[in-house]
């Protein structure tokens, strides 16, 4: 079997199950194991510095050590002052006509296809892109206060947003999607499930089932808490959660959800993303082993780090050694 088919057939739950190893190494060694679009360059990847404004009005940072790319909202500088006037303050961008899929085009062209799954991002999810265009807290607050404002916003979005999956899909043909959006912290959802179901979730079936209507896999991710949530991502035709942090209960979820979803992660980054000298190669290795002996049982599930890289690079090394030498190994036990 090709890597692409060991993944898929993980990814399908098909017993008996024929490998077991890091998540993303039936993806090509690009960033994010992602094929980097010229929408998702334009929309949010050019930042770099100090103090930048991207194309909806937002203030940001990108500097050397950031964890990734920080949306710098306050109360002076939100988009969004006032939700129930949303519309006087968002203007949504138009997509440039001279966008150049040129250079993706052609190291797509260059991957064999047959071994190796080729993924596209969208970044700035429904719910991430609203607490960017105002601060955290008033945005959360605005799902509770003011929900039929908020829900026109996502429709809005929604539709814009479906703009660009088509564009992707019609340009790069992908196998997957790798969708963003965190909709939780380490230990708790940041709303009710409730209120996901009541605002995200309609918006996210019309997304999500034109992706599918199209062929292509959906991988989303949040490297968040989710517990609570699990079925409805199923629902919304998820096919892998990337992100899955070991602070959920990653064996009810599995239960939950009847390995109708892959999940990807396990691996308490935490505990392993750490200088040399202050985290130990046993200490990495050790981490890798927990989550396979924990999770594995429970079928649908692929070993990786949540945030897809770690902050210190030479980690990734020994986690993607030890994931795919110990799964190897407990697959040769209980496989």
């Amino acid at each position: 079997m090709t890597k692409k088919e060991q993944f898929l057939s993980v990814m399908r739950n098909e017993k008996p199950q024929k490998w077991l190893g890091y998540g993303f190494e039936a993806f090509p060694k690009v960033m994010f194991h992602c094929f980097i679009d010229p929408i998702s360059i334009w929309d949010i990847l050019f930042i770099s510095g100090e103090k930048v404004i991207d194309n909806w009005g937002v203030e940001h940072r990108y500097l050397e050590g950031d964890p990734g790319i920080i949306p710098m909202v306050n109360d002076q500088n939100q988009v969004i002052k006032d939700i129930t006037k949303w519309r006087d303050y968002v203007t949504f961008p138009e997509f440039p006509t001279n966008l150049d899929w040129s250079d993706a085009k052609k190291q797509i062209a260059e991957i064999d296809r047959d071994e190796y799954l080729v993924m596209v991002p969208t970044f700035r999810g429904l719910f991430e892109r609203l607490h960017c265009l105002m601060t955290f807290e008033e945005c959360l607050m605005a799902m509770y206060t003011d929900p039929d404002e908020v829900n026109e916003f996502f429709a809005a979005y929604t539709d814009w947003k479906l703009k660009v999956v088509e564009q992707l899909i019609d340009e790069l043909q992908p196998d997957v999607l790798h969708s963003h959006d965190d909709w939780g912290s380490k230990d708790a959802l940041f709303f009710s499930p409730d209120k996901f179901r009541e605002l995200l979730k309609p918006h996210y079936e019309k997304i999500y089932g034109y992706v599918k209507k199209r062929g292509v896999l959906i991988q989303h991710h949040a490297d968040c808490y989710i517990t609570g949530i699990e079925k409805d991502m199923v629902d919304l035709g998820i096919d892998m959660w990337q992100g899955a942090l070991p602070s959920n209960n990653i064996p009810l979820i599995q239960k939950n959800t009847g390995g109708k979803m892959l999940i990807m992660g396990g691996i308490d980054q935490g505990v392993i993303d750490h200088p040399k000298g202050v985290v130990s190669e046993d200490t990495i290795r050790a981490e890798v082993r927990r989550a396979i002996d924990e999770y594995a049982p429970g079928g649908a599930f692929v070993p990786c780090i949540g945030s897809i890289t770690c902050l210190n690079d030479w980690v990734d090394e020994i986690v993607i050694d030890e994931c795919n030498r110990y799964g190897a190994e407990w697959l040769k036990k209980h496989g």
